[in-house]
């Protein structure tokens, strides 16, 4: 029963109770030694902290511009929208099902490589020109969501 589970004896220890007197082995100093950062309150360095010397993130040198505020597309070709059938209807849930596409991320975008041979309504984020040409073309529609 679960209720009557334990766990297995010597897998669990009891908890280290430090400063509570010379008899139990952590007294006094805690477990930290004598003076230094370490035996301070708040003593810990931060990560990348070097003893002072310059950190080897401000040594390197700095290149290029990240911009955070860029949106990554989900890419679907043409040519992998010919496992529909014809006048089914193409959403993000629907490509992500048929693991067309892994992840929505910040959108779906539609682009025109390879050659459509059905009649669809795809409803994506964005579209290319050729993309939405070929769709239209074959009596498709398109639908920004």
């Amino acid at each position: 029963m679960l209720s009557n589970l334990k766990p297995l004896p010597g897998s669990t220890k009891p908890r280290k109770r430090v400063g509570r007197g010379h008899g139990s082995g952590h007294g006094k100093t805690a477990g930290k030694g004598h003076k230094g950062q370490l035996a301070r309150s708040g003593g810990k360095t931060r990560v990348g902290f070097e003893g002072g010397q310059m950190p080897l993130y401000q040594r390197l040198p700095k290149r290029g511009f990240n911009n955070h505020t860029k949106k990554e597309y989900a890419i679907v070709n043409l040519s992998s929208l010919n496992e529909f059938d014809n006048d089914s209807v193409v959403s993000p849930k629907v490509l992500i099902n048929k693991k067309i596409v892994r992840k929505q991320l910040d959108g779906i975008k539609v682009l025109g490589n390879g050659k459509l041979e059905k009649k669809l309504t795809v409803k994506a984020h964005q579209f290319s020109k050729s993309a939405k040409e070929a769709i239209e073309a074959l009596g498709g529609t398109v639908e920004v969501i």
